[in-house]
C-alpha cells in the first residue's frame, strides 16, 4: 500500500474466557493511493452484537460491512463526519431488514463505534456503549459518550461515579443499530496533533482495565503491541466479555519511535503506513542494559567500604558497653 497517511494502526478481537463464541467485530478500510485517501480517508469500525438479543455475531459483523459499504460508496458533498452517519444510519436500515427476513432471529441489534480520519482529523460515529479515546501526550480522554442506563444515571445524579461501578444493570445499552428506526448516533470530532492516538474498543475491555492503565500501556507501547497487552490483560482478568481493541497512531511519538529506533533499525514505512507490525525485539536495549549495570558496580564500592566501616564501629561500641555493664 502506499504511504497515503502518517498513521499505523493495529487491532484485535477476542472471544475472551466466558462467551462461546466472539459477537464482536471489527472492519477496517485503508487507502492504497492518494487519490483513495483524499476521497475517503481511512475508517475503522468496531461493532459488539448487543447480549441477549437473537444472532449478535451476525448483528456486528453484518452492519460493519455495510456501514463501509454505504461510506465508499457515498459521495462526500456533506463531509466525512456527516457521510459516516448516513452510512451507519444506512447500514441500521439494512439490519432491520435483515432481521425481519430471518424467522430464526427477528431481534438483532449492535453497538457500533467507528472513525474516519482525514486531513489531521478525526469523525467519530457513535450508538451504545462501545467506546473511542484519544491519547495525547501521556492523558487519555473518552471521547464518545455511553448511550447506557447506568450512563445516563450518572449524568442526571442518580447514581456516583463509583456506585456505577456495582450498578447491577450497567450493560443495559439504551440505544443501538437494528432496535430502532433511526437511533440517534452522536458525532465527534477531534483535531489530531502528532503522535496522538485513537482507541476503539467493546466493553470487553473496560469492563476489566481502568482509564489510567489503558493510558501506560498505549503509552508505552507500539500500536500492534498495545492491542496485544490489552487484550491479554483483560483475558488475565476473567474475560467476561468479547474484547475488541483497535489502536490508530497518528504520526510518529518522538519518545516512541527513539526508543525502537535504539533497539533496532526501523524503516520509515512503520511511522506512514496503516498497517500492523510486529514490535521488534528488545536485544540491543538488552544489551545496553547490562553494560549500564556492568558500569554501576564500580561506583559502589565507596558507598559499601563505608557502610562496612560504620558497622564494625558500632559492634565495637556495642561490645564494650557490654564490658562495662557486666563489670558493674
Amino acid at each position: 500500500m502506499e504511504a497515503t497517511v502518517p498513521l499505523s494502526a493495529a487491532w484485535r478481537t477476542d472471544p475472551g474466557l466466558v462467551r462461546s463464541h466472539n459477537e464482536d467485530f471489527v472492519i477496517v478500510y485503508e487507502p492504497e493511493t492518494p487519490d483513495d485517501y483524499l476521497l475517503h480517508g481511512t475508517l475503522y469500525v468496531v461493532a459488539d452484537g448487543v447480549g441477549g438479543a437473537d444472532a449478535g455475531e451476525v448483528a456486528s459483523q453484518y452492519a460493519g460491512e455495510r456501514t463501509m459499504h454505504h461510506y465508499l460508496e457515498s459521495d462526500d458533498s456533506d463531509g466525512p463526519g456527516a457521510r459516516l452517519i448516513e452510512a451507519m444510519q444506512a447500514a441500521n436500515t439494512d439490519l432491520r431488514r435483515l432481521a425481519a427476513e430471518r424467522d430464526d432471529s427477528r431481534r438483532m441489534a449492535t453497538t457500533m463505534v467507528a472513525v474516519v480520519i482525514r486531513d489531521a482529523r478525526a469523525y467519530i460515529g457513535n450508538v451504545g456503549d462501545s467506546r473511542a479515546y484519544l491519547w495525547r501526550q501521556g492523558t487519555l480522554a473518552q471521547v464518545t459518550r455511553d448511550q447506557s442506563l447506568v450512563a445516563r444515571l450518572v449524568e442526571e445524579g442518580a447514581l456516583t461515579a463509583e456506585e456505577a461501578l456495582r450498578y447491577p444493570y450497567k450493560n443495559v445499552i439504551l440505544y443501538s443499530l437494528g432496535s430502532e428506526k433511526r437511533p440517534p448516533i452522536d458525532l465527534f470530532e477531534v483535531e489530531l496533533e502528532p503522535g496522538d492516538l485513537l482507541l476503539l474498543c467493546s466493553d470487553g475491555l473496560t469492563r476489566h482495565l481502568a482509564d489510567a492503565e489503558i493510558a501506560e500501556i498505549v503509552g508505552r507501547e507500539l500500536p500492534a503491541e498495545a492491542v496485544e497487552v490489552l487484550v491479554g490483560l483483560a483475558c488475565e482478568r476473567g474475560g467476561e466479555d468479547n474484547i475488541t481493541v483497535a489502536v490508530i497512531q497518528h504520526g510518529p511519538r518522538p519518545a516512541a519511535e527513539e526508543t525502537v529506533a535504539a533497539i533496532a533499525d526501523v524503516d520509515d514505512e512503520l511511522l506512514t503506513r496503516t498497517i500492523a507490525r510486529p514490535r521488534p525485539e528488545p536485544l540491543a536495549a538488552q544489551a545496553m542494559l547490562v553494560e549500564v549495570v556492568a558500569e554501576a558496580h564500580p561506583r559502589l564500592w565507596p558507598l559499601l567500604l563505608v557502610l562496612t566501616t560504620v558497622m564494625i564501629i558500632l559492634i565495637f561500641l556495642l561490645w564494650i558497653v557490654i564490658q562495662q555493664a557486666t563489670a558493674i
